[in-house]
């Protein structure tokens, strides 16, 4: 029987994929892959990262939610982007508040403070309303999302980010559970510590104006690429501030007015980790 032949945009994406997943199998940062997809092609960025997905799916890990990024009009300026994004949660990559995250597991990590919303309905419609995102919201939780990027030196276009599962790396979640009627998450401040010191700081409205917007945005999103929010889903809403660099050994802890917070931490660098 003949194999089937391979299309020029089917073979960009496998090479794509092929350049990123290496990267995160070695822990070797890669060079940027806009060079193998067509310039600015957002579309085949998407087609590199569900790629990967279902790589990850096969190999036994779990999507455990999704994250949305490029939520800052500052950030999606420096890409030449108007629109956020948005990569796949696993179940590898979660991390218990406070638990020691190794150096390695996440390649070039950053951190960030969030608004992770956990979901108890399903959010199927063509478009949704925030009334509908709060009556399918079970309860809201302070997040660290850990960013990192399999493309050396951070060296980053829209469509690199986006192929690379929105630079997703690890996330923490707190562990007390707020109802949304009882917290104004656009006024929320957040601070971002390491040993006490600020490293960061925002509040909710520099997420899409409300973290709530940018839920709305990605169950929009999901819904016509045929992959819904479903009850039980984790979605980090969009960094609240500045991301910052993070050093082997840091303990980092997260503050959002209304959930309380939330700790990263960093183990010692002593050789190659568990790239993710």
């Amino acid at each position: 029987m003949r194999e089937a032949v391979k299309s020029p945009e089917n073979t960009v994406v496998e090479a794509a994929a092929e350049r990123l997943d290496r990267a995160r199998r070695t822990g070797v940062p890669c060079a940027p892959v806009r060079d193998l997809l067509p310039a600015g092609d957002l579309d085949a960025a998407y087609a590199v990262q569900s790629l990967l997905t279902e790589r990850r799916l096969t190999g036994g890990r779990r999507i455990t939610g999704w994250k949305v990024g490029l939520t800052s009009p500052a950030v999606q300026r420096q890409l030449g982007v108007d629109t956020p994004d948005f990569g796949a949660l696993f179940d590898d990559t979660a991390v218990p508040d406070g638990a020691e995250l190794p150096w390695g597991a996440v390649l070039q990590p950053k951190a960030e403070a969030e608004v992770a919303l956990v979901l108890e309905q399903d959010l199927g419609h063509e478009r949704h309303t925030v009334a509908d995102v709060i009556r399918a919201t079970a309860f809201a939780l302070p997040a660290v999302e850990v960013v990192g990027s399999r493309i050396r030196d951070w060296d980053i276009t829209a469509v690199d980010t986006i192929a690379d599962n929105a630079s997703s790396g690890a996330y923490v979640l707190g562990t007390r559970p707020v109802l949304l009627r009882d917290v104004d998450l656009r006024t929320a401040g957040m601070a971002l510590e390491r040993r006490g010191e600020p490293v960061s700081t925002g509040a909710g409205v520099a997420c899409l104006g409300h973290p709530l917007h940018a839920a709305v945005w990605l169950a929009d999103t999901l819904v016509r690429l045929g992959r819904p929010l479903r009850a039980g889903d984790t979605v980090l809403t969009g960094a609240l501030g500045p991301m910052t660099a993070v050093a082997p050994g840091d303990v980092l802890e997260a503050r959002i007015d209304g959930l309380g917070s939330v700790r990263a931490a960093f183990g010692r660098a002593t050789g190659e980790g568990d790239p993710r």
